[in-house]
C-alpha cells in the first residue's frame, strides 16, 4: 500500500482512503474546472509532489482555475474551495469528527471507535473536547507556573542574548501538554526529554516519510519510527493504568478513564492530544512571538491592554475573554503564518457552490492557506496587522474558516489559552526584538512551522 502511504500527506488524503473504502462509486467528474489526471493510477499526485506539497499545489491550482477548482486523488475527483465567498456557500453538515483527530488516528493506524457510526463519533468528539476544556480550567495554575518559569529564565539572561524560540517554546508546549494530559508523572525533565525524542521521530515521519514514500523504502527509518511509536504507546498505557489508582481526578486521562472507554481508546485519544496539542501550541507561540518581535508598537499596545485589564495581577481564565487585542494578535498570527493550511470534509449531501453542483460523497478541500492570503478578504495579506480584526466582517470570515467560535478544534483552543498566558506574562516584563538580518521562512506541512530555528533578543521593560 505504498501509494496510500504517499497519499497520506494531510488529513485530506486520509479522507480519500475513507471515501474509497466506504463509497466505492464510479469515477464521475464533478464538471468543475480543474486538472485532468496526470497519471491514470495516481491522478494528480505527481503534480502535488513536483510542487513541493499540498499547500503549494493548491496555490497554483486556484491561481489557474479560480476559487472553485478540481483535481484527482487516484481515481477520485476532489473539489477545492479557495475563497471565503465560496466557503460561505458550501453546505455540508458533517461536523461529527475533528480533522486533526481523524488525520492522526488514520496515519497512526488507529481504528478503535472509527466505525461506530455518527452517534458514537459525536459522543467521542464531545468527550474529547470536554476533557481538554475541563483539564485546562482545573490546571490553569500549572500553565501560569510553567510560563513564569520560562519568562523568569529569559529575564535572567543579559540584554541582547539570542534566544532560540523553536527550542524553548516546543519545550514549554511539551511540558504543559504532557503534564495536563498525564499528570505529575511528567514533572521530571528526563521523562519529557524521552517523550520529546519519540515525539520528534513520529512527527517527522508523519510529516515527511508518508509524503514521499521514503519511510517504506528505508528499513532503518521505519524501524526507528515503529520503535518510537511502540515506546510512546507503552508509556501512555502505563501512565493511564497508574492514574486509575489516583484519587485526584484533574487531568485529561482521568476524564477518559471515567468515561467507559476501553484502555486502547484511552491510549489513542491521549496520543492524539499529545501530538496535536504539542505541535499546534508550540507553533502558535513561536509565530506569535516572532511577529511581535517585528513591531514595538504592537507590543506597546498589548502592554497597555494588559495593564488596563489585569493591573499587577496574573492573567486568569475569567480575564482572558477581556483581552481583545491579545486575541486579535493570535488571530492574525494564525492567518499570517497559515498555521493550519488545509482542512477537508466529505460531502454527505449534494451541495452547490456558485453554478457548480458538488455531488454527494465528494471530497471537498478547504484551501485555508490560499483563503488566508486572499487580498479581496484581508487587504494587504502579507502584512501582520492585528487591527484588521477590529472589523466585524473580518472576524466573521475568520470564524467561517473554523479558527474561532464553536468550530475551533480543541487543540487550537488550548493553544490559544497557553499563548495568551505566555504573551500576558512576557510582554509586561520584557520587550522582544527580531534578530537583525534573520529571514524566517514558512514550512507548510500539517502545522506550519518556521523552516529553521527562529531567534529573538529580549530586554527588560523599564
Amino acid at each position: 500500500m505504498l501509494d496510500f502511504a504517499i497519499f497520506a500527506v494531510t488529513f485530506v488524503v486520509v479522507l480519500v482512503a475513507a471515501v474509497l473504502y466506504l463509497y466505492p462509486s464510479s469515477r464521475r467528474t464533478s464538471g468543475i474546472p480543474g486538472l485532468n489526471p496526470t497519471d491514470e493510477k495516481d491522478g494528480n499526485l505527481p503534480d502535488l509532489v513536483n510542487r513541493g506539497g499540498l499547500h503549494e499545489f493548491l496555490v497554483s491550482l486556484h491561481r489557474e482555475f479560480g476559487p472553485v477548482a478540481s483535481f484527482w486523488f487516484g481515481g477520485r475527483p476532489v473539489v477545492s474551495l479557495g475563497s471565503v465567498q465560496q466557503l460561505r456557500q458550501h453546505v455540508n453538515p458533517n461536523h461529527s469528527t475533528d480533522s486533526f483527530e481523524t488525520m492522526l488516528k488514520s496515519l497512526l493506524g488507529y481504528q478503535s471507535g472509527m466505525n461506530g457510526g455518527p452517534a458514537e463519533a459525536v459522543m467521542r468528539k464531545k468527550l474529547y473536547q470536554g476533557a481538554i476544556s475541563s483539564t485546562s480550567e482545573r490546571n490553569f495554575p500549572l500553565l501560569l507556573q510553567l510560563v513564569e518559569e520560562l519568562v523568569g529564565k529569559w529575564r535572567s539572561f543579559p540584554d541582547a542574548q539570542h534566544i532560540p524560540l523553536c527550542s524553548h517554546l516546543l519545550c514549554l508546549a511539551m511540558k504543559t501538554v504532557t503534564q495536563l494530559a498525564l499528570g505529575e508523572s511528567f514533572t521530571d525533565d528526563a521523562e519529557v526529554l524521552s517523550f520529546r525524542k519519540n515525539h520528534d521521530v513520529i512527527w517527522s515521519e508523519i510529516g515527511k516519510g508518508y509524503m514521499d514514500g521514503s519511510l517504506e523504502k528505508s528499513s532503518s527509518r521505519k524501524g526507528r519510527y515503529e520503535k518510537a511509536l511502540s515506546e510512546m504507546e507503552s508509556t501512555l498505557l502505563s501512565a493511564a493504568r497508574d492514574r486509575k489508582a489516583q484519587r485526584n481526578r484533574s487531568v485529561f486521562v482521568d476524564a477518559l478513564l471515567q468515561s467507559g472507554l476501553s484502555e486502547r481508546q484511552v491510549m489513542e485519544d491521549c496520543m492524539v492530544f499529545l501530538l496535536a496539542g504539542c505541535a499546534i501550541s508550540a507553533n502558535l507561540c513561536i509565530w506569535a512571538l516572532h511577529f511581535l518581535s517585528t513591531s514595538e508598537d504592537i507590543q506597546d499596545k498589548l502592554h497597555q491592554e494588559l495593564e488596563e485589564v489585569l493591573g499587577s495581577d496574573p492573567v486568569s481564565m475569567d480575564k482572558i475573554p477581556q483581552l481583545k487585542y491579545c486575541q486579535h494578535i493570535l488571530n492574525e498570527t494564525v492567518r499570517t503564518a497559515k498555521l493550519t493550511p488545509v482542512a477537508a470534509r466529505l460531502q454527505e449531501v449534494e451541495g452547490k457552490v456558485d453554478q457548480h453542483v458538488v455531488p454527494k460523497e465528494t471530497l471537498v478541500i478547504y484551501a485555508l492557506g490560499v483563503v488566508l492570503q486572499d487580498s479581496d478578504t484581508w487587504g494587504v495579506p502579507d502584512r501582520f496587522d492585528p487591527d484588521r480584526f477590529e472589523e466585524e466582517s473580518v472576524r466573521k470570515s475568520f470564524c467561517l474558516l473554523g479558527f474561532s467560535g464553536n468550530q475551533m478544534c480543541p487543540e487550537l483552543r488550548f493553544a490559544y489559552t497557553l499563548a495568551t498566558v505566555l504573551l500576558s506574562t512576557l510582554v509586561r516584563r520584557l520587550k522582544v526584538r527580531q534578530l537583525e538580518g534573520q529571514v524566517v521562512e514558512v514550512r507548510s506541512k500539517l502545522v506550519s512551522a518556521p523552516k529553521d530555528e527562529t531567534w529573538v533578543t529580549v530586554s527588560r521593560r523599564s
